[in-house]
């Protein structure tokens, strides 16, 4: 893209931040209050990407999922998003990117206000000209880089979006912008090949590297 790019549109969770422990107790939790048979931590994990709500509907039966999302995001909120840590190099690479000027979002299907607060936990609020979650009506995440790309009247040919799963992978190209798929997060590298990323980046300093070839 080379010194193209107008916007670099960021994922949360298992991109700039390890939340792994706090979202699989928070799981835990959910399952337990409600009486069911917690999954297995290999399926707790491919929850860490998706809406929220997708993860219930596909394991829940419908009667129990608005009360799940209810009770997960109370759980997460009080203790679950206090466990979250910044992965190595974050902090570094984003201030590399700030000094090429690049306006930086976060793009996250994380509930919204839960975003803004984390983000203000770890100090990296101050890296981004927007911060933006899911909410009533964004539960997918190509509705918050829709969202993120109107509000900024940002153009498309010039935006990537960085993150670790197929969702995000999948919500850029459903919206038509670049896409980035890292190796440190949640997601399996032969999946990530399987969406055909624009960019892969196996290190965070390495991001602009990877962007300008």
């Amino acid at each position: 893209m080379g010194n193209n790019m107008q916007a670099l549109f960021f994922d949360l969770d298992g991109t700039l931040v390890d939340s792994s422990k706090g979202i699989t107790e928070s799981f835990q939790h959910t399952f337990d209050t409600l009486k069911v048979p917690q999954p297995d931590l290999k399926t707790i994990r491919s929850f860490m990407g998706p809406p929220l709500i997708s993860s219930f509907e596909a394991t829940l039966p419908e009667a129990l999922v608005d009360q799940a999302v209810t009770i997960y995001r109370q759980y997460y909120h009080e203790k679950g998003q206090y466990k979250s840590t910044l992965f190595p190099q974050i902090v570094e690479a984003l201030k590399a990117i700030q000094d090429e000027s690049i306006p930086l979002y976060i793009t996250t299907s994380k509930h919204e206000p839960v975003a803004l607060q984390m983000c203000q936990d770890l100090g990296i609020s101050k890296y981004f000209k927007g911060i933006y979650g899911s909410s009533s009506d964004r539960t997918h995440k190509a509705d918050v880089i829709r969202y993120a790309l109107s509000i900024n009247d940002l153009p498309k040919e010039e935006t990537v979006i960085i993150g670790d799963t197929k969702f995000d992978l999948i919500g850029g190209q459903t919206v038509g912008i670049k896409t980035m798929a890292v190796t440190w997060g949640f997601g399996d590298l032969e999946e990530l090949l399987l969406y055909s990323p624009d960019f892969i980046c196996h290190s965070p300093l390495d991001i602009l590297e990877e962007l300008k070839k």
